[in-house]
C-alpha cells in the first residue's frame, strides 16, 4: 500500500478481502450511518454520521453527526438528539485530523466512552464515499460496528458491549465494558 494516504490504506484493507464493516454514503457524499448504539430497553437506535465533501474528505471543523433511527415508529422514522440526551449519545469531542485527495479521518470522543478514542476514516470507492470507524476492541484494532446498551433498572447503564471486526484478520471482536 506504498504511496497510499493513511486514509485510502485504512479503506484498502477494508475493501481487500478482509470483512470488516465499512459504511457507504448512499448519495455519494454523506455516509449517515458509520457506526450505532443499541439499547436493551426498545429498538430504536442512534446511528454516528459524517458530512463529506465532493472528493470524500470531512466537511467542517466538526463533520460527525449523531440522530435516532426510530424503529419503534417505522424503518425509516429518524429524530435529532434531545439536548438531555447529548450527555449519554453526544460528543465530548471531535477534530478532523486529516483531509487530502483521497479522502480524511476525524477523531472523536463519546460521551459514553470518553477514555476511547474513535477515528472515522473516509475515502472513495467507485464513485461513492465510505467511512471505517474504528477503535481498539478488546486490544485489537478493530473496526467499530454497533455498541450495545445494557441498561439497568430503574437507571443507568449495567454494560456495554463493543463489536466490530479486527482490521488485521477480520474476524469478529467484541468486548464487555463495565463501569
Amino acid at each position: 500500500m506504498r504511496g497510499l494516504s493513511l486514509s485510502a490504506a485504512v479503506l484498502a484493507i477494508a475493501a481487500g478481502g478482509l470483512v470488516v464493516d465499512v459504511a457507504r454514503g448512499e448519495t455519494g457524499r454523506d455516509v449517515a450511518s458509520v457506526f450505532l448504539i443499541a439499547k436493551s430497553e426498545n429498538r430504536n437506535q442512534v446511528h454516528y454520521g459524517v458530512h463529506l465533501d465532493a472528493t470524500c474528505a470531512p466537511v467542517g471543523s466538526a463533520p460527525a453527526f449523531a440522530y435516532w433511527r426510530m424503529l419503534e415508529q417505522g424503518p425509516l422514522a429518524t429524530e435529532p438528539l434531545l439536548k438531555r440526551e447529548i450527555g449519554a449519545y453526544g460528543f465530548a469531542e471531535q477534530r478532523v485530523v486529516e483531509r487530502d485527495p483521497d479522502g480524511g479521518r476525524v477523531t472523536l470522543r463519546l460521551h459514553a466512552l470518553p477514555g476511547r478514542p474513535i477515528a472515522i476514516w473516509t475515502g472513495s470507492r467507485d464513485g461513492a464515499c465510505e467511512a471505517v470507524a474504528t477503535m481498539a476492541i478488546g486490544g485489537t484494532p478493530a473496526s467499530l460496528r454497533s455498541v450495545y446498551a445494557q441498561l439497568r433498572w430503574p437507571f443507568g447503564v449495567d454494560h456495554l458491549v463493543l463489536s466490530g471486526r479486527s482490521l488485521a484478520d477480520g474476524r469478529a471482536v467484541e468486548e464487555r465494558v463495565s463501569e
